[in-house]
């Protein structure tokens, strides 16, 4: 081996500042929680399913795609807690109502019969 001959000396490579941009969140909490207790329409495992892939693509280094299915994650996790809150809520407020319009009605009909019952009496006498 010659090594007699000069060598060409290149400067070290200098690392460019790390990128300014956190990594992307992957919402994996907030879909197993979505998937486990308040799983609407299946909305919390289809988040499940995009927390999944953005913590994949996340570990594989690839930030844009990671980005992108945590984004759809976050919106499903959003739409599962949502429905699965507002739902039952909204349902409650019907019940409710129902119930108060029902009892309205039930005592305007007792005062009808009761009308109906003592109207009759007075005729025959």
């Amino acid at each position: 081996m010659d090594t007699s001959y000069p060598r060409e000396e290149q400067p070290p490579h200098k690392r460019g500042p790390p990128p300014t941009a956190p990594a992307p969140r992957d919402h994996l909490v907030w879909a197993i929680f979505n998937t486990l207790y308040m799983n609407f329409c299946c909305l919390g495992f289809v988040a499940l399913a995009f927390a999944v892939k953005a913590r994949d693509r996340k570990v594989s280094g690839d930030v844009e795609a990671a980005r992108h299915f945590s984004s759809k994650a976050r919106c499903y996790n959003a739409l599962a807690t949502a429905g699965s809150v507002v739902l039952p809520l909204l349902l409650g407020a019907l019940i409710v109502t129902g119930v108060i319009h029902l009892s309205k009605l039930a005592q305007e009909s007792v005062g009808f019969f009761t009308y109906q019952f003592s109207g009759s009496d007075d005729d025959d006498q």
